[in-house]
């Protein structure tokens, strides 16, 4: 290889001579040169690949057990874990303890009163019936005798039906709770309560209502009672 010579004339005489084959100089194959050539198209199609391929879902973090006081033979650790996310701010973190269990206390809307005597509230209602299902209501108050309909907004219904279902107050009706001797009821409109016990906490019904537009949380309307629990939360 010669380098070039500039003549006089200031132009460039093109006096370079250049072979493959010339001592000192590189020889590439065909399949050594398109090696060493950058291949766009890969790179296009990876960076296609990145735009098309789906960010991963964030894995939410497992909601954690409450505080219990208690152990319960209505709801494991799953459904505690799913219903402590609805409930109201100002009792996250509170300890759940169980003031009354129809597998203890007897079945009794009575005894259910008096385990209540002293707690202000709020209580979560759970129980079981013929069937397995699971269901209940969180109150705001605890229950007690009332001549009529007391509570608040926090108070709604929920079901296990299997997923959780929680029917919150719509805001039509104030007709939270309310306790006699003979009933305890959540939630009504048009005649029908959203849940009613009897007095002996062996029977009851759940219906569509106002109050919580919710639906039958039991698979039938009208269902026996397995277990019940009243938990305190403080």
């Amino acid at each position: 290889m010669r380098w070039p010579r500039f003549s006089g004339s200031g132009h460039v005489a093109p006096c370079v001579s250049l072979s493959l084959n010339s001592p000192g100089l590189l020889s590439l194959q065909p399949s050594q040169a398109e090696d060493a050539l950058p291949v766009e198209e890969d790179k296009e199609e990876e960076e296609k690949e990145r735009e098309t391929t789906p960010a991963p879902t964030p894995v939410p973090e497992c909601p954690m057990v409450p505080p219990l006081a208690g152990v319960s033979q209505v709801l494991g650790a799953s459904e505690m874990s799913q219903l402590s996310l609805h409930l109201p701010p100002r009792v996250t973190g509170y300890s759940w303890s169980l003031a009354f269990c129809t597998s203890r206390d007897g079945f009794s809307l009575q005894s259910l009163y008096r385990q209540m005597e002293g707690h202000s509230g709020p209580v979560l209602l759970v129980l079981r019936d013929q069937d397995g299902q699971m269901f209940g209501a969180f109150s705001s108050s605890a229950p007690r005798l009332s001549k009529g309909f007391y509570g608040t907004g926090e108070t709604f219904l929920f079901s296990f039906s299997p997923q959780l279902k929680v029917f919150k107050w719509t805001g039509s009706n104030s007709f939270f709770v309310k306790g006699d001797l003979d009933s305890l009821m959540m939630g009504c409109g048009s005649g029908h309560f959203g849940l009613w016990l009897d007095g002996d906490l062996y029977r009851g019904g759940s219906y569509p209502c106002a109050t919580f537009n919710n639906e039958v949380l039991a698979r039938q309307e009208q269902f026996c009672i397995n277990e019940l629990e009243a938990w305190v939360l403080s």
